[in-house]
C-alpha cells in the first residue's frame, strides 16, 4: 500500500486563505500597533474582518459558530497563523483560551456551555487555567490547593496558584483543586470554574519573566500571575466533568496544548528563516554576499532541515489524531524537539543578522527571550523525555524491540 502525503484540496484552500489573511491584516496590524495604534481598536477591527470572511475558532464545530476543521486541517492553519503574533487572536485560537474552550466544549453541560462557552466563542470574553503551583511544578499531582464541600452544594477552594497565563485578562477561570485526598493519586483531583473577578481569587502579580514586558504584551497574553485562593465559594453547578476528574481533564487540555505551541513554532521559525535569507540575500561584507559564503548556506541548511522535521512530526500527529490513534509518544517527541528548534532557528536567524538581530529593531530578539520558554510549559523537557525514554523501554520489553515507540509503525 502506498504512502500517501497529499493534502487535501480543501485543507490546502484554507491554508491559503489563512496564510493571505496573516500577510495581508495581520502584519500591517502589527505595524499600526508598533506605531502606536490602540490595540482593542484594531484587533476588534481584525476580528469583524475575520468573521465576516468566515475565520473564526477554526477547531470548533461549525454548529458552535466556528469553521470545523478537523486536526490535519486545523495543523496548517496553526503553522500559518504563529507567523504575528496577532494571527490567533484575530481568528480566536489564541493561547491559553483555546485549549480551555476544548475542554469546555467536551467536559461541559448544557449549562455551562451556555453561560460560559457561549460568550468565549463569540470572542466577548477570555479564560485562564489555573493549575501550576510552586509546590509541585511539573508534577500536577503535588498540587496542594484544595476544594471542601460546604454541606451546601458548594465547595470552599484554598490555596495558591503560580504561572497562572491569561489571568489578569480573562474574564472566567478554570482551578483545579484536591477534592479527596484519599483516592487513587491521579484522581484526587476536581476543576472549576469561576467567574472573575472574584474576592476569593486575588492576583497577586504578574511574575517577571526573562521576556520583555510592556503594557501591549500584558493586553496580548495577560502575562503569567501568581494568585492567592482564599474561602473562594463555588457551587456545585459550577464542577466541570465530575468530581476526581481533573487531572485527567487537565491532560486532554495540554495535549492540545503542547500541539498548539508546536504549531505555532513552525511558523515563527519559518518567518525567522525567511527573514534571515532575505538578509542574507542582500547584505554584503568584505566585498562578498552573506548568502555566497559556505558556512552561512550550512546554517541555513541546519534549519531548513528542522523545519522539515518539525512539519512531518505535526502532520503525522495531525493524521493520528484524524484517525483516533493513540499520540502520546509522538506528543512528547514533539513537544521537545519542535521546542528546540525553533530556539536554534530563530537563535541562526539573529546571528546571521548581526547586530541587527541582536537589537529590537527586527522581531528577532523578542522571540528569542519568548520561547525560551517552551521548553518549560505544558511539562518541562525532562519530564516529556523520561516519559518517552520509559516507553522505549516498555516496547522493547514488551516485544523485543524499541520499534513501536520510535515510529516503527507510523501509520
Amino acid at each position: 500500500m502506498a504512502i500517501d502525503f497529499e493534502i487535501p484540496a480543501e485543507a490546502k484552500a484554507v491554508r491559503e486563505r489563512v496564510r493571505q489573511w496573516v500577510h495581508d491584516e495581520c502584519f500591517p496590524a502589527e505595524k499600526r500597533l508598533a506605531d502606536g495604534g490602540d490595540y482593542k481598536t484594531i484587533l476588534a477591527e481584525l476580528r469583524t474582518k475575520a468573521r465576516a470572511q468566515g475565520l473564526w475558532c477554526p477547531f470548533i464545530p461549525v454548529e458552535h459558530g466556528g469553521m470545523g476543521l478537523r486536526p490535519l486541517a486545523n495543523a496548517l492553519v496553526q503553522m500559518e497563523l504563529g507567523e504575528s503574533y496577532l494571527g490567533a487572536l484575530s481568528l480566536n485560537t489564541q493561547a491559553p483560551d483555546d485549549a480551555t474552550i476544548l475542554t469546555l466544549l467536551t467536559y461541559g453541560t448544557d449549562y455551562q456551555k451556555e453561560k460560559y462557552l457561549k460568550p468565549l466563542l463569540n470572542g466577548e470574553k477570555r479564560i485562564c487555567y489555573s493549575m501550576t503551583e510552586k509546590a509541585a511544578g511539573a508534577d500536577a499531582t503535588g498540587m496542594q490547593t484544595t476544594a471542601v464541600k460546604d454541606g451546601n452544594e458548594n465547595y470552599i477552594l484554598n490555596g495558591e496558584k503560580w504561572f497562572s497565563s491569561g489571568a489578569s485578562v480573562a474574564d472566567i477561570v478554570m482551578i483545579m483543586a484536591k477534592t479527596n485526598p484519599e483516592a487513587p493519586r491521579h484522581q484526587q483531583f476536581s476543576t472549576f470554574i469561576v467567574e472573575l473577578p472574584n474576592p476569593g481569587y486575588r492576583i497577586v502579580r504578574n511574575i517577571k519573566t526573562m521576556a520583555p514586558e510592556s503594557d501591549l504584551y500584558h493586553a496580548l497574553g495577560g502575562g503569567h500571575a501568581e494568585v492567592e485562593i482564599k474561602d473562594l465559594v463555588v457551587s456545585a453547578d459550577n464542577l466541570l466533568g465530575g468530581e476526581g476528574n481533573g487531572f485527567g481533564m487537565g491532560q486532554h487540555r495540554l495535549a492540545y496544548g503542547r500541539l498548539r505551541h508546536g504549531m505555532h513554532n513552525v511558523a515563527m521559525a519559518q518567518r525567522a528563516l525567511d527573514m534571515a535569507a532575505k538578509h542574507i540575500t542582500s547584505r554584503e561584507t568584505f566585498g562578498k554576499l552573506l548568502s555566497e559564503r559556505q558556512a552561512v548556506q550550512f546554517m541555513m541548511a541546519e534549519c531548513a532541515t528542522q523545519l522539515y522535521i518539525s512539519r512531518l512530526m505535526l502532520l503525522h500527529i495531525a493524521y493520528k489524531a484524524e484517525n483516533g490513534l493513540d499520540l502520546r509518544q509522538e506528543n512528547s517527541i514533539a513537544k521537545v524537539y519542535l521546542a528546540h528548534m525553533v530556539h536554534h532557528v530563530v537563535d541562526t536567524a539573529i546571528q546571521l543578522h548581526g547586530a541587527l538581530g541582536y537589537s529590537m529593531d527586527t522581531p528577532l530578539a523578542r522571540w528569542y527571550t519568548q520561547i525560551r520558554s517552551q521548553r518549560l510549559v505544558d511539562g518541562a523537557d525532562e519530564v516529556h523525555r523520561w516519559t518517552v525514554g520509559r516507553n522505549v523501554i516498555k516496547a522493547y520489553q514488551r516485544d523485543g524491540t524499541t520499534a513501536a515507540a520510535v515510529g516503527g509503525d507510523l501509520l
